[in-house]
């Protein structure tokens, strides 16, 4: 606010003796108001996307702590859910571009404010087939349930039970199979996710360029490691949702949960996984209400107003028409932004930087997102595991060295003065020794179960020959047994069997959760077995697997810092990196390209990938094949570990030539000064005849005060 001439005339008119510069008391009054205004309004703004972004973390860490009990709740293979948890890129891919174009012309709080609201209808929407669906039915013997009727496990004879029990077993068969029939609800989950896509689009290119564009020069980096650093507080809540859901029986409130008879460390075991969906999206409903009270623009800071002073990127990429750029920031209809589309696209993709970096993060988000969407099933089958606490461990400690490692990158930044060429080296050092330490893991797995006909014979040697038909032996041959089922029970030679008859008992007592079984053929010909008793349930791990575990969770939280640190550096080499109006359209393609080539892609065929080690498959109630039972363990660590490493390697390649790049465009004074803090080391040559398309490349004219100050 300016002050006027009558109030400078009323404010001295006592003090005439005193000469006052009232021209220079009006301009520092101005700067000093506008600067507070400004630092005022980019904190409210910085504050209101911190919580979206813990929202959007939130649900989308929640989903994927919940990917087990979805596919066990709708008895699905892994690759299936690979496409459910992809549904969320292919909303982002709808419209993104759409969004980060256009929205960057048009009111950017109020975009996002819209974009949470359709984000929380989208995990509603995930939640509601829990209130459409028939209870959860599990495999279970009938024995086993608290029932009236005495029942054989093995059932030599059919005549021996009872008629009227086979009859109503048959008929509620039937009657679920009718009910199956009609409805694949898993959709409505599909359908909700990629709502949730579309919702969350306008958060991050929107959302990151507004703090650029009004953060004061030196403290952008610092804002936007924060607002990631508090977007991983999201994940550790999610997680810690999941682990808490997680141990409630899914049909809490509707059912009796003392008639359930399996426990959160059954692999039929489903949580109430519907219940955080309902809590996520009530928190993306308050997370978008700040959005419609900011207002469009914001005050630009001192530093910025001369161009010639602006921001790093202002310098080192060659200036256009000032003129031109003004009115391009001032055009308001729609088709003259149209015009400039494909203009703009043509002069990304001629950015070799751009397009090198854009190559090396599809590839490694390839490997993080994979890694990180399993990453719960690869604890709970590789480790043995209950789900609670597998999102737990993840939740408490894996998440929160991610975030230290992101804002180590950003702090990282500032106290050095790192300008884009050491942000290309931090980056891709982070990289390098964060899949190397993975390397490591290969050595930290567990050995198989010991499961009878699938595992081991029924004689205690390793199993060579296919499963299906090894899981019938003499000791089971007069029992009435199904190889579909999986109801797995404990002998008390310390082996799993795949059910009581093909245990081959004779006789249980008790019942639920109690149920013992007797005289099991199967389990007293085993070569240790001292008794033919088994108890419902697997048997545990072996006893070095625990300590395994704790190695993998030291190595995965190192691994988990490493390469979280390149985060940060990696998004200012992308900002400075190109053309001031074409940061929120760059931000746009890089996040589309990551959820087309990668988000939506990687979840499916990591998903097919670990489908293939799996030894026993569920069955459904009207057939067809259901949910995995049992992986094989060494199988999975190679396809799991081997997939991630192989993708993480080839990214490296790619940032490699990313520092090359930058390096000869940077002369060697350059780089001797930036270590000295003086100068930028994303300097080019001078020489325009190094250049094919001069307006695409970095310029390389000396700047006062060209460093990055971050």
């Amino acid at each position: 606010m300016e002050i006027s001439s009558k109030e400078h005339t009323h404010l001295f008119s006592n003090n005439t003796i005193v000469p006052v510069d009232r021209s220079s008391f009006k301009s520092e009054s101005s700067a000093s108001k506008e600067k507070q205004s400004c630092c005022g309004g980019i904190k409210i703004f910085l504050g209101a996307l911190s919580f979206v972004y813990f929202a959007k973390a939130l649900s989308g860490s929640y989903l994927k702590s919940t990917i087990t009990q979805i596919e066990r709740r709708f008895d699905i293979p892994s690759s299936l859910v690979g496409v459910i948890d992809g549904s969320f890129e292919i909303g982002n891919l709808l419209i993104i571009i759409l969004v980060s174009y256009f929205g960057a012309k048009l009111h950017r709080p109020r975009i996002i404010g819209a974009g949470c609201l359709i984000m929380s209808a989208g995990t509603f929407l995930i939640a509601m087939p829990q209130f459409f669906m028939g209870r959860y039915r599990y495999e279970r013997f009938p024995s086993t349930i608290n029932s009236t009727v005495s029942l054989s496990p093995c059932l030599q004879d059919k005549s021996q039970t009872p008629l009227s029990a086979l009859e109503k077993s048959q008929a509620k068969i039937n009657a679920g199979c009718e009910k199956e029939a009609g409805s694949s609800m898993w959709i409505y989950v599909l359908l909700g996710n990629l709502l949730r896509g579309i919702g969350e689009t306008p958060i991050q290119p929107l959302g990151i360029t507004y703090i650029d564009d009004y953060a004061v020069e030196e403290n952008a980096a610092l804002y936007i490691g924060c607002v990631q650093t508090v977007a991983i507080i999201g994940p550790i809540f999610g997680f810690l949702l999941g682990s808490l859901c997680a141990k409630l029986y899914v049909d809490i409130g509707f059912v009796d949960l003392d008639s359930v008879t399996i426990s959160p460390k059954d692999v039929q075991w489903v949580g109430a996984w519907w219940l955080g969906y309902l809590i996520a999206g009530v928190i993306s409903v308050l997370a978008g209400i700040p959005f419609w009270f900011l207002p469009k623009h914001l005050p630009k800071p001192e530093s910025r107003k001369d161009s010639s002073s602006s921001s790093e990127h202002s310098k080192f990429i060659i200036e256009e028409n000032k003129d031109q750029r003004t009115s391009y920031w001032q055009q308001a209809k729609l088709a003259e932004m149209a015009k400039d589309f494909l203009p703009s696209l043509k002069n990304l993709f001629g950015n070799p930087v751009y397009i090198l970096y854009l190559c090396a993060s599809i590839i490694q988000f390839n490997s993080l997102i994979g890694m990180v969407t399993y990453k719960p099933k690869y604890i709970e089958q590789q480790y043995g595991q209950t789900s609670s606490k597998t999102n737990f461990v993840i939740g408490l400690i894996n998440i929160p060295a991610v975030a230290f490692g992101i804002f180590s990158g950003g702090l990282i930044m500032k106290k050095f003065g790192i300008g884009v060429l050491g942000a290309a080296k931090l980056s891709l050092g982070s990289s390098f020794f964060g899949y190397l330490l993975l390397l490591s893991l290969f050595a930290m797995g567990c050995e198989n179960s010991d499961v009878a006909g699938l595992t081991v014979s029924y004689h205690g040697t390793k199993m060579m020959t296919d499963y299906e038909e090894a899981l019938f032996s003499e000791c089971n041959s007069g029992c009435s047994c199904s190889q579909n089922d999986w109801d797995p029970i404990c002998g008390e030679n310390g082996v799993t069997y795949v059910s009581a008859c093909l245990a081959g008992c004779q006789a249980s007592n008790g019942s639920g959760k109690s149920t013992v079984f007797f005289n099991c053929s199967c389990v007293g010909t085993f070569e240790s077995s001292q008794s033919s008793s088994a108890v419902v349930g697997p048997c545990q791990k072996g006893n070095e697997c625990p300590k395994m575990f704790l190695y993998f969770l030291v190595i995965s939280v190192i691994t988990s810092y490493t390469l979280s640190v390149g985060g940060t550096p990696g998004y200012i080499l992308l900002l400075r990196c190109i053309k001031p109006h074409l940061k929120s359209f760059a931000l746009g393609i890089y996040t589309l390209a990551v959820r087309v080539l990668a988000g939506i892609p990687a979840p499916v065929y990591f998903g097919v990938a670990i489908d293939t080690t799996c030894l026993k498959w569920g069955s459904k109630r009207c057939g067809g094949r259901g949910a995995c039972r049992l992986y094989d363990s060494s199988a999975l660590r190679y396809v799991y570990l081997g997939l991630t490493l192989v993708l993480g390697t080839v990214s490296i390649f790619f940032s490699v030539a990313v520092l090359w790049v930058l390096r000869k465009r940077s002369s060697p004074q350059d780089e001797t000064l930036s270590a000295n803090g003086e100068r930028g080391a994303c300097g080019t040559k001078s020489r325009k005849d190094n250049f094919v398309n001069s307006d695409q490349l970095i310029q390389s004219t000396y700047w006062p005060e060209k460093e990055t100050r971050l």
